[in-house]
């Protein structure tokens, strides 16, 4: 295992890093040892009613909200600070996340924070003022100016499968356009929040209340103080689906915009003309990361007349797939959150052998691993489409594969289900597979292993895996208002 790691057990509350008003901290916890690997803040509902107080201050009363070129000059700051310090997060990502180190090189950390640059560009991309045509209402001519302007205070609310990426992706876009932001992680993964408040805090000219980072143990408690608080105007999260739900319901109180980036199940449909042995040869990869993946495609959906071949040539693939300690660039899948997580996907499993689902790997914890929160590489067959594990979000390293006839019958099972957030088809004829791919009822779809993926590319889902769109100029705009102005006629 790498040596030891610590992280900033501090918060940033109104530009200073502190301590929790009571003074009370929680565990952090490495899911690959069970052992504790540092302390972190342990906010109370004060703690988040000051930070909320701090943003809608900041919005008020100082420039943050007109002042593009501070906001520009702030978050190349915040960029080059993260850069400097990269090496110093990655261990801290490893070890709190449980991510595999080859992840940090891309999606889990670098990656995140060169395509900042894109939303900071947006700044000067973005429209912020355009005049319509002169036009008559009630016998008066009147010239007309539509203004963007930012939403006000936005509360970030991320969950812990790819935090520091999660964090980014809302609090650079949503400052970017002029907003304050209190960003509230995942308390499984606070160091990736607390990170970034502290480069921000030394290495930045961000205004006090600006940005404000608070971590709680009990993130219930302080989530329904930040999505219920009438001071703020918007909440972005990232989560699972009942969460959603619930954030949607408490912010209707005050009718406060909401995103929301939920749950999927999404599917894999591959053609009776694939390349059968290459696309079964790469299904193990839904254990990347031990599974923890909104997007990833944890349904297979294979076409009967090469059902056989196509789970023999699974089973090898699960079979030697390389897991286990997260710090081994070999290994793409570490342990999964916590021992809550790993119940949760356990039972899911014991739920696939009752419902009739035949178990051809895994399906338990690893005899080799006896510590860590880890779940065996898992592949069921013979998958009824209707079936928990095939319609519920399991969040682990669980593949259930479908067998289906005909096009129209794949369609079918794949839009057979209450997510839509992503999926993929996979043929020999482009123009085939790209034509189910438009069928599917899913924010996103990779066709014959096209990535959709990157900073400008609008992120989210149809159905219960959310509203709105993260990245991209869509998710750019998610953090604006649009005011229209009457004018008298030039």
């Amino acid at each position: 295992m790498a040596a030891s790691v610590s992280g900033e057990h501090r918060m940033l509350i109104d530009g200073e890093l502190v301590e929790a008003a009571s003074g009370a901290t929680y565990a952090n916890v490495n899911p690959a040892t069970e052992e504790e690997i540092g302390q972190v803040a342990d906010a109370g509902v004060g703690d988040m009613e000051r930070a909320v107080a701090a943003a809608r201050r900041a919005f008020d009363e100082t420039d943050w909200a007109n002042d593009r070129e501070l906001r520009k000059r702030c978050l190349r700051q915040l960029q080059e600070g993260l850069a400097k310090e990269r090496e110093a997060l990655r261990p801290q990502i490893v070890a709190e996340v449980g991510a595999p180190v080859t992840l940090t090189y891309a999606i889990q950390q670098d990656a995140c924070i060169d395509d900042m640059e894109w939303d900071i560009e947006c700044i000067d991309r973005i429209d912020w003022e355009h005049d319509l045509p002169e036009h008559e209402f009630f016998g008066m001519r009147s010239a007309r100016r539509v203004l963007r302007e930012p939403v006000g205070v936005v509360g970030a609310i991320t969950p812990w499968n790819f935090p520091f990426m999660l964090n980014l992706s809302k609090i650079v876009p949503a400052l970017a356009a002029g907003n304050t932001v209190i960003l509230k992680p995942a308390p499984d993964t606070p160091w990736s929040a607390t990170y970034i408040g502290r480069v921000a805090a030394e290495y930045t000219d961000i205004p006090a209340g600006v940005l404000n980072v608070v971590t709680a143990g009990d993130a219930a408690v302080v989530g329904e103080v930040l999505s219920g608080d009438e001071r703020v105007d918007m909440i972005s999260f990232t989560g699972s689906t009942a969460t959603g739900k619930r954030i949607m319901a408490r912010g209707a109180e005050s009718l406060k915009r909401v995103f929301l980036e939920l749950g999927g199940k999404s599917a894999n449909i591959i053609l009776d003309d694939a390349d059968l042995e290459a696309q079964c040869r790469s299904g193990a990869m839904v254990c990347m990361h031990g599974g923890q993946g909104c997007a990833i495609t944890t349904r297979m959906l294979l076409p009967r007349s090469r059902y056989d071949e196509g789970v023999e040539l699974l089973k090898a693939a699960f079979e030697g797939w390389k897991y286990g300690d997260p710090n081994d660039p070999e290994n793409l899948q570490g342990p999964l959150i916590n021992a809550r997580q790993r119940e949760r996907v356990l039972g899911y499993i014991e739920k696939g052998k009752t419902e009739g689902a035949r178990l051809v790997v895994g399906g338990g914890r690893p005899a080799h691993l006896d510590k860590g929160y880890y779940v065996e590489p898992t592949l069921f067959v013979d998958v009824d489409p209707d079936s928990t594990i095939a319609q519920e979000e399991i969040f682990g390293p669980v593949l259930a594969v479908i067998p289906y006839d005909t096009d129209d019958d794949a369609v079918r099972i794949a839009n057979n289900s209450r997510y839509g957030l992503s999926g993929a088809v996979n043929g020999g004829d482009l123009d085939r597979a790209y034509a189910i791919a438009k069928r599917l009822r899913t924010g996103t779809v990779s066709v014959n292993n096209g990535q959709w993926f990157g900073p400008d590319s609008p992120f989210g889902g149809y159905k219960e895996s959310g509203l709105g769109r993260e990245h991209g100029m869509p998710g750019f705009e998610e953090y604006l208002e649009t005011k229209t102005v009457g004018l008298p006629p030039s």
